[in-house]
C-alpha cells in the first residue's frame, strides 16, 4: 500500500461520512484488496483453497459496514470494524451450524459447505465464549485481540483505533493472550 493511500482511505471516510456515496464508492474499491486480504486470514484458519468463501465473507462484511453510521477518524477504525464484522459472522455461522447439526439437519446449501469447516467450528466458538468472557472483565484488552488477531492490525493502527498508546496495545496484547491461553487450555 502506498504512503498516500492510508491519507486518500481517510479522506474518502470523511466524505463518505458527510454523505458523499461516490466517495463511498470510490473508498470500496481502494479497500477492496485489504478486506480481501482480511478475509483470505480469517478463512485460512477455515478451510482452504475455496474463493467463494473469502468473497462471501466480503459481500457480508461489506454491507454491513454500509449499513453503519460511524464517525469515521480513520483507517484503522474501519478496517477494524470490518475485522470486527468478519469475526461475527463466522462465529454466527459456526453457531448456526453446530445448532443445526444438534437438531440432525442433514441438508446443506452449497454456500454454507463452501464456508463452513466443521471440524475447526468448536474451537471457533471456544475462543468467541473466551473472547466475550475477557471483554466482560477489560473491554479494551478484547478489543485489542479482536484488532490484532482478527483485523491483522499493527500495535500503532490498534493504538489509534483505541486512542491509546502503542505501548498500552503491546502490554494488553500479551496480557489477553496469556489469559485467552489459559482459558482456552482449561476448559479443553
Amino acid at each position: 500500500m502506498s504512503s498516500q493511500l492510508p491519507d486518500e482511505i481517510t479522506r474518502l471516510l470523511h466524505a463518505w461520512r458527510d454523505g458523499d456515496t461516490v466517495a463511498g464508492d470510490r473508498l470500496m474499491t481502494l479497500v477492496y484488496d485489504e478486506l480481501h486480504r482480511l478475509a483470505r486470514r480469517y478463512m485460512r484458519r477455515e478451510r482452504r483453497g475455496h474463493t467463494l468463501q473469502t468473497t462471501a465473507i466480503i459481500n457480508e462484511a461489506y454491507l454491513r459496514l454500509m449499513g453503519q453510521s460511524v464517525d469515521w477518524r480513520s483507517r484503522a477504525q474501519f478496517f477494524g470494524l470490518a475485522a470486527q464484522f468478519m469475526r461475527r459472522i463466522l462465529v454466527d455461522h459456526a453457531r448456526s451450524r453446530q445448532a443445526a447439526k444438534r437438531r440432525c439437519v442433514a441438508t446443506v446449501s452449497l454456500d454454507e459447505a463452501w464456508v463452513y469447516a466443521p471440524e475447526r467450528a468448536p474451537a471457533l466458538i471456544a475462543l468467541d465464549d473466551a473472547l466475550e468472557r475477557l471483554a466482560e472483565l477489560d473491554p479494551r484488552k478484547a478489543r485489542v485481540v479482536e484488532l490484532r488477531y482478527f483485523g491483522g492490525l499493527s500495535a500503532e493502527e490498534t493504538a489509534d483505533v483505541l486512542a491509546v498508546s502503542a505501548v498500552t496495545v503491546l502490554r494488553d496484547w500479551s496480557f489477553a493472550k496469556a489469559w485467552l491461553r489459559r482459558e482456552l487450555t482449561d476448559g479443553a
